[in-house]
């Protein structure tokens, strides 16, 4: 017998956790537009903008800015898988789940690794780095500029200095604070920045913006191979060819230049979304785009703390879109959480590995970084903390809230 599903219609959900997030609508309906075909003069020229559109997201003069698709993930690889040739050392610097993801991708790689840790809630000092870096004299350090899973933001300035010094180049994966978090790539001189939609960008997962410096880009270009099927005579590179093909960022380099030397058929659907994404955050402005995002994050901290509950980690280093709420004793963390999604249609996040069981994450970014969606999730919170039992002045989260925006 012949079955069929039913029309796709999922619940309306205030996504709070540390992402994905609710994407803007203007993002839904770009997404909603015709396809093309990937050599269309229309939609190259798409591309061409999406480029240009980056390079203002990422403060970056960099040539080689544009899209990978793939999740976050996927960017990460291509940008170490590319980077790296079995053998070669690396230095990552971790400060909690996603540079420990750094650090497996990187040995899948082949590369020699050599783990710098901080405790969860930390980060990691510049003098601890540059030792790392000076004893090791790797290709590469690696780091995560913001780990949502610690809810911490590692600090950038500094650091591609200190790399130079030593011959390394170096990569930060900004995937969960660019277009919330300032990520100012050419002040800060790192050689390959990515990112992903579905975080402060306020977009879908599956598209993920790469920034290479020039310096990156030749030594990428170096490991050049074209394929069998698309190859006039020579033109491959002098070093080790790059151990993916989908990854390979030579190769994704030549189809985003004017060259288009086919590698895989770019998505329309998500390259519409990532260029709306982009232009929402230019509209609204970098600094308004970041004060917004640091304001929700005050009120956050401020409601939480006005509810007696504890924020999580070492907050002069807190993201400023992901805050860490310590959950109380007595409480149920997983049990509350199926509370706020069943009750309130509301979603906040739990953690990992040390932490799993410890915190909640509440996550203001993006289209969802307002005020009143900071209300909705601390007042529906509080009615959930109380009913299971936790004592907390009523109101006091909605008082605090509406204290830090001035209402």
């Amino acid at each position: 017998m012949t079955q069929f599903s039913s029309e796709i219609d999922p619940p309306a959900r205030l996504l709070m956790g540390p992402g994905p997030v609710n994407a803007h609508p203007r993002v839904l309906r770009a997404m909603s537009a015709q396809l093309l075909g990937q050599f269309d003069p229309e939609f190259t020229e798409y591309m061409n903008e999406t480029m240009a559109l980056y390079r203002q997201v990422f403060q970056t003069e960099n040539r080689w800015t544009f899209l990978i698709d793939a999740t976050a993930r996927g960017a990460i690889e291509a940008a170490l898988i590319s980077t790296l040739v079995p053998g070669d050392r690396i230095v990552v610097g971790s400060i909690g789940r996603f540079g420990g993801l750094l650090a497996e991708i990187a040995e899948r790689c082949g590369a020699e690794l050599h783990l710098l840790t901080a405790p969860w809630g930390e980060v990691l000092s510049l003098d601890a780095i540059e030792d790392a870096i000076a004893a090791v004299k790797p290709r590469l350090f690696a780091c995560v500029h913001g780990d949502t899973s610690t809810t911490m933001a590692q600090p950038i300035e500094g650091l591609a200095a200190i790399c130079r010094k030593y011959g390394a180049f170096s990569y930060v994966d900004a995937t969960a604070t660019l277009g919330g978090m300032d990520v100012p790539v050419d002040r800060w001189g790192v050689d390959i920045v990515t990112s992903g939609l579905q975080k402060c960008l306020g977009g879908p997962s599956g598209s993920a913006p790469i920034t290479i410096s020039d310096q990156a880009a030749a030594w990428i270009a170096s490991r050049r191979h074209i394929e069998q099927g698309l190859m006039l005579g020579s033109g491959g590179g002098t070093n080790a060819r790059i151990g993916s093909n989908y990854f390979d960022l030579a190769m994704i380099m030549d189809y985003w230049s004017e060259k288009r030397l086919n590698h895989h058929t770019e998505s329309t659907t998500l390259l519409y979304a990532a260029r709306e994404c982009a232009r929402l955050m230019l509209e609204e402005t970098l600094p308004a785009r970041f004060r917004r995002h640091d304001l929700a994050s005050a009120a956050v901290v401020a409601g939480i703390t006005a509810m007696g509950l504890a924020p999580y980690g070492d907050l002069r280093h807190k993201m400023s879109n992901v805050t860490g709420v310590t959950i109380p004793p007595g409480i149920d963390g997983e049990r509350v959480r199926a509370k706020m999604r069943e009750d309130f249609s509301i979603e906040i996040g739990s953690s990992f590995g040390p932490l799993q069981g410890r915190i909640w994450r509440i996550g203001a970014m993006g289209w969802n970084a307002t005020k009143p969606n900071v209300l909705t999730t601390l007042c529906a919170l509080e009615t959930v903390l109380r009913r299971e039992g936790f004592a907390t002045p009523a109101g006091a989260a909605a008082d605090a809230v509406l204290a830090v925006y001035g209402a």
